[in-house]
């Protein structure tokens, strides 16, 4: 197996091994335009030069704001092939974000490819060169392809050092504003190394790369990791085309949020009810017929790790897809700690924990019950934030994760809620929801759930409810909501029984801010919008109350 200490060392490496192999595929038109690592260096290598022949020197911080596609992951070897310091940007933040996250980073340049709305968000960067990839009708004061027929490639093998700053990520954030976390050369490399010894895959696998890259996740796990393999990562057109693109990859790993594999489920469901599926995959051959079929269709026959990570996922769910032959390993990790803590792994898997320790990961439970790492891929601190960065850490050098969790007797770890999201009734007990919204879950009529309770003696369920319960009558609706609110209240303790369901009028999306770009419920946002109308839905006479 290949070792590599930086990112440019390892991409040298399949550029000369295997110059010809193809490692990028991004669909324009429904035609998968190729980029083998040759050509892709090729372009690299002009776009540093260019950067460099900009002013832009040794440590000078260049933004990204994109979708994921081809030149994200060209721009970013490209900025380290510069000497310089990647600030990735969310594709979905407005122009105020945007403005305030390139201010904060003092970014001197910013490379903008494949978005939705543009115009909407060009006017938050301010006065800095500006690059446009013109592929994605990105018309800018310097243009990629303009820049590429313009420069001469840098020369030779481009030095990393495992000390240099790489990049600073800013946190999508479900509470506060957004902080930059630093990470440094030899962080990825040490991760990466892990990772490729501790998941195994076959050599030069198949990605697909679809959650924001701006994320830890998606950036280590799906394209620096495809650095380190050399993978070749394919992307999705667009939302409509997601489906499609997905099963035409067949990638050898893939990773979605519980949100993402909810979804997968609901549509499968929709095509063939449980009991009809139930019935056809216990039948001896033919079973097996279909859940490999379920499965092509998918996208995920071939994909050998699958994993679930950002937000905890039913255990449910995990057996419904078990039952298909897809095994969801749930992972546990942060970008503060570069995702390198807790993962399930392939044949070692324990459905509703998230795993043991990877190696060279320490951890522990603080006294309060707060989950507590110690690796040597540990965030260099938040970027211009001092004091924030000594809250994160303890005194003896572990990271503060701000989950709850504890450990089984074979060293697995579960998490039991966040310390941020406990609240009060007025009662004064404290809940942890997060227990209670996976139970919640189970019941594939509710899509999204937020339990909440400050300032009233009772919890009550904000329920977004799915496509299947859209479906349904209202009567039958609310007997489905009612009937798991009746098998689960009796196992909770007095004061965490749910008092009231409270069905959303609107559905929670990344696009009115109520979800994070990783799909998350931001619970702060949330209890902003409703927390004045919680104690008049609590008084209700009714079990199931519509917000209107």
């Amino acid at each position: 197996m290949e070792r590599f200490n930086t990112p440019l060392e390892a991409f040298a490496h399949w550029v000369d091994t295997t110059p010809n192999k193809t490692f990028l595929r991004q669909p324009i038109n429904r035609v998968f335009k190729e980029y083998t690592f040759k050509e892709a260096d090729e372009e690299i290598r002009k776009i540093a030069s260019a950067l460099n022949g900009m002013g832009l020197s040794k440590g000078s911080h260049v933004a990204i704001l994109s979708k994921n596609c081809a030149h994200w992951i060209m721009a970013d070897l490209a900025i380290m092939m510069a000497g310089c310091i990647s600030i990735p940007i969310y594709p979905t933040l407005g122009a105020e974000s945007i403005h305030e996250i390139l201010v904060h980073s003092e970014s001197k340049a910013i490379i903008v490819g494949k978005l939705d709305d543009y115009s909407e968000q060009k006017s938050g960067i301010p006065d800095i060169p500006i690059i446009g990839v013109e592929l994605y009708d990105i018309k800018e004061e310097y243009g990629w392809d303009e820049l590429i027929a313009g420069n001469q490639p840098v020369k030779g093998l481009i030095e990393q050092k495992p000390e240099d700053l790489m990049t600073i990520m800013y946190t999508s954030g479900t509470t506060g504003s957004p902080k930059g976390v630093m990470h440094t050369v030899g962080t990825f490399s040490r991760l990466l190394s892990t990772a490729k010894e501790s998941i195994k895959l076959p050599e030069q696998p198949r990605y697909f790369s679809y959650l924001p890259m701006t994320h830890i996740a998606e950036r280590a796990g799906i394209e620096l990791s495809a650095v380190y393999r050399g993978a070749s990562v394919s992307f999705p057109e667009s939302l409509a085309t997601f489906a499609e693109d997905l099963a035409s990859v067949q990638p050898e790993t893939f990773f979605g949020v519980p949100r993402i594999w909810q979804k997968f489920q609901e549509k499968i469901l929709e095509k063939m009810p449980q009991k009809k599926l139930d019935r056809l995959i216990s039948l001896p051959i033919l079973g097996n017929i279909i859940k490999k079929k379920i499965r092509k269709k998918l996208g995920l026959d071939a994909s050998l790790a699958n994993f679930s990570g950002a937000a905890p996922i039913a255990v449910s769910l995990q057996k419904w897809y078990s039952k298909l032959g897809i095994e969801i390993n749930q992972a546990y990790g942060m970008t503060e700690d570069c995702i390198l803590s807790h993962f399930n792994l392939p044949g070692s898997n324990k459905f509703g924990t998230v795993g043991r320790p990877l190696p060279g990961v320490l951890s522990k439970l603080s006294g309060e019950g707060e989950i507590l790492i110690k690796s040597d891929c540990l965030m260099k601190g938040y970027y211009k934030e001092p004091e924030k960065t000594a809250e994160m850490f303890t005194e003896d050098g572990f990271l503060k994760t701000g989950d709850i969790g504890e450990f089984d007797h074979d060293g697995y770890l579960s998490i039991t809620g966040r310390i941020k999201d406990q609240f009060k009734t007025d009662k004064g007990k404290y809940i942890s929801p997060a227990p209670i919204e996976l139970e919640l879950l189970k019941n594939g009529d509710i899509d999204q759930v937020c339990i909440v309770g400050t300032g009233i003696p009772q919890p009550i369920a904000l329920v977004v409810v799915s496509e299947l319960g859209k479906s349904k009558s209202k009567a039958i609706l609310e007997k489905s909501l009612m009937g798991t609110i009746g098998e689960l209240n009796p196992k909770l303790e007095s004061y965490e029984k749910i008092a009231k369901v409270i069905i959303m009028e609107e559905d929670w999306s990344v696009d009115n801010g109520l979800l994070t770009p990783t799909l998350k419920v931001k619970r702060n946002r949330v209890e902003g919008i409703h927390k004045d109308r919680y104690g008049q839905w609590f008084e209700s006479k009714n079990d199931v109350v519509y917000e209107k």
